[in-house]
């Protein structure tokens, strides 16, 4: 076979699978969407054949033989890239039997659906069955694509290449030699009121000013959508079809903002890939932490200054008279920035953030080599939050159970989180050494910096490695100093 017909093969192999992740994709978002909890069983069941379909195609014998000619032919260096990964990725799939793949798969479905319904009944021990299970599988699976590593070092790698538990200590370690003592001194001296923030405010005008805020972040309905779910997420099947979600509380104000803003952070990332990469591994391969990077840039690094609500503040307190009328700006602007150790994640400061990430690792880590148990993972749980942020935890509902990454099986994940709000902190030094972004946000020309973005880091796709993305866009490899600098900056102030 001459390499016009291996390639001509590979592309027929990537649409076909591409075209099983498109399906998949909008199965799953309908099931965390609006899908009837009563179809769970049927769909989950279909799914996980879906999914098993998928996995015979992407591990054809076929396919990894002519891989393995293509990855070292004289051919489109991107082309060739993206099958260097793939082949690496079907060579590991390859050794993962598909009866325990696709029984792996209902299994994480049916946990979805066990974890929704713990939290909801705000009992741990509803869930803990399934979590056990999707902790030996999850374990096992690793085991098959690589029997020579740690499974939790293959995690963390596979949710960011060249990641492990070393790296991650190191990280972490440098964290917690400046977070913890900068958070006491922060809630011993600030002094600014957020009360205003937590009070009643009518879920239809909060839909009301997102109208007026997906206009302003410039998510256009032509390529973007935004639905509601339990635990917000993004998915996207193609750079111009990028599906997000949101959570609105009643008693929140600022929840399902920059919810809003975290997530059309990833949107806006898969959207701003070079078409070209559609439907290949540069686009879906994307790490995570490059993701968490452009998400946590959007939520924090601009949705939290005073700059973004210049322009939006007036729309907000326009929606919401009787709660904000008296409400300066400086003192709204000031109100979304205090820093106070809580209970959620998804609702934590910027300042605290990193501890609620370290204590899932550390929790991660004792899971997978013994020390830590799912049964009465809960206390465990509530144990290291008293430690690290002093808070008591009061509900299984807020705690163990607020967050859906480990139902879905996607342990390893968590870290990314921290370590792309790291990456996002020195990509942010550099856009505002390149551009005004002050100027460009108060006069609402959001979708200038998603260009400045692009330019610089979405068009690459995975293309090349945070390490290189980092390093083409500011001149130096990672450096977690820019994000501990921007902390004691910020929050010491």
């Amino acid at each position: 076979m001459t390499v016009d017909e291996m390639l001509k093969k590979y592309e027929e192999w990537t649409f076909k699978k591409s075209a099983y992740m498109m399906a998949l994709s909008i199965i799953n978002f309908d099931k965390m969407t609006v899908a009837p909890a009563g179809g769970n069983e049927y769909r989950d069941e279909r799914t996980a054949f879906l999914s098993g379909e998928l996995f015979s195609i992407s591990t054809d014998d076929e396919m990894i033989e002519i891989l393995s000619k293509l990855k070292d032919a004289d051919i489109d260096p991107d082309i060739k890239k993206s099958i260097q990964m793939e082949y690496k990725d079907i060579v590991e799939a390859a050794r993962v039997p598909k009866d325990f793949y696709i029984d792996y798969q209902n299994l994480v479905s049916t946990s979805h659906n066990y974890w929704l319904k713990a939290k909801q009944e705000d009992d741990y021990s509803i869930f803990e069955p399934y979590l056990k299970q999707v902790i030996e599988k999850t374990k096992q699976m690793y085991l098959y694509m690589d029997p020579e590593t740690d499974p939790y070092d293959k995690m963390l790698d596979s949710y960011e290449p060249g990641m492990n538990k070393a790296k991650y200590d190191d990280f972490f370690g440098a964290l917690k030699e400046s977070v913890p003592a900068l958070i006491r001194k922060v809630v011993e001296r600030q002094n600014a009121d957020d009360s205003f923030l937590y009070i009643d405010y009518d879920i239809e005008g909060q839909k009301k000013f997102m109208e007026h805020l997906l206009k302003y972040l410039h998510f256009d309905p032509e390529w973007s959508y935004q639905g509601e779910t339990e635990h917000p997420f993004t998915d996207w099947v193609c750079e111009n079809d990028c599906r997000t979600t949101t959570k609105y509380l009643p008693n929140n104000a600022i929840s399902a903002i920059l919810s809003t803003v975290h997530e059309c952070g990833h949107a806006w990332y898969a959207h701003n890939v070079d078409d070209k990469y559609d439907g290949t591994a540069l686009l879906s391969n994307i790490s995570f932490g490059m993701h968490e990077s452009q998400s946590r840039l959007c939520e924090n690094y601009l949705a939290r200054t005073e700059s973004f609500w210049k322009a939006n503040y007036p729309v907000l307190k326009e929606t919401f008279p009787e709660q904000l009328g008296e409400v300066s700006l400086d003192e709204f602007v000031a109100a979304i920035n205090v820093a106070r150790p809580s209970l959620v994640r998804t609702e934590s400061d910027e300042l605290t953030y990193p501890m609620h990430i370290l204590i899932r690792y550390e929790i991660e880590k004792g899971l997978f080599d013994g020390t830590i148990s799912t049964e009465a993972l809960n206390e465990t749980w509530n144990a290291m939050y008293e430690k690290y942020l002093g808070v008591k935890v009061t509900s299984d509902r807020e705690g163990i159970l607020q967050d859906d990454h480990w139902a879905d099986g996607a342990i390893g994940y968590f870290p990314t989180y921290a370590l792309g709000t790291a990456f996002a902190a020195q990509f942010m030094y550099q856009m505002r050494k390149d551009i005004d972004v002050d100027s460009l946000l108060e006069n609402s020309h959001y979708d200038e910096i998603m260009k400045w973005l692009r330019e610089n880091i979405h068009r690459y796709g995975c293309r090349y490695k945070a390490e290189e993305v980092l390093e083409k866009c500011t001149g130096e490899k990672f450096n977690p100093e820019y994000y501990i600098k921007y902390l004691e900056e910020k929050f010491g102030e």
